[in-house]
């Protein structure tokens, strides 16, 4: 993860030797790329203590959309580190179906992403929406064991709400 201009932060992947190749070449890192201490993954690993502060140094003028168009263009891995809200907006999301439609309790429509990956083709949805106040509340306490006698007591008692008994 790179933290670059203006705060921005960017998660830039290149974990194989032929990214590695790649990625050097495409920001002219030429010395990195010929640094005998630097040629194998396992050798990045082990020299990331040195190489990383590097590494941050020469993107950190870049921003993280800078960085991410040269990494789209080369096919390299990458991800931006965005707030939360952000994820609304976020082209590769909205593109790939990454965002379900969401009732939160009030009634209010939104969006939520979904998890990133995909099982069969498929990416899986939204399993349930959020519960309302009380929506499983007898539910859950016939359960945990209590009898319809003492679950109509607590709520005659005003102890507890529930809207599915």
């Amino acid at each position: 993860m790179f933290t670059v201009k203006d705060g921005e932060q960017i998660f830039l992947a290149a974990v194989s030797d032929t990214q590695w190749t790649i990625f050097c070449n495409a920001f002219n890192f030429g010395d990195l790329l010929a640094d005998p201490r630097l040629v194998t993954n396992n050798d990045r690993v082990r020299a990331r203590d040195w190489m990383m502060p590097i590494l941050r140094s020469r993107l950190a003028g870049h921003s993280a959309a800078e960085l991410s168009a040269v990494f789209e263009k080369n096919g390299l891995p990458f991800a931006p580190i965005t707030r939360p809200e952000a994820l609304f907006d976020d082209p590769h999301l909205n593109a790939t179906g990454g965002m379900a439609p969401l009732t939160l309790p009030d009634g209010r429509e939104t969006r939520v992403p979904l998890l990133p990956f995909t099982l069969g083709d498929a990416r899986p949805g939204l399993r349930l929406q959020p519960p309302r106040l009380g929506e499983h509340t007898d539910q859950l306490l016939r359960e945990a064991g209590y009898s319809p006698e003492q679950l109509a007591a607590l709520h005659s008692q005003k102890i507890i709400r529930g809207t599915d008994s």
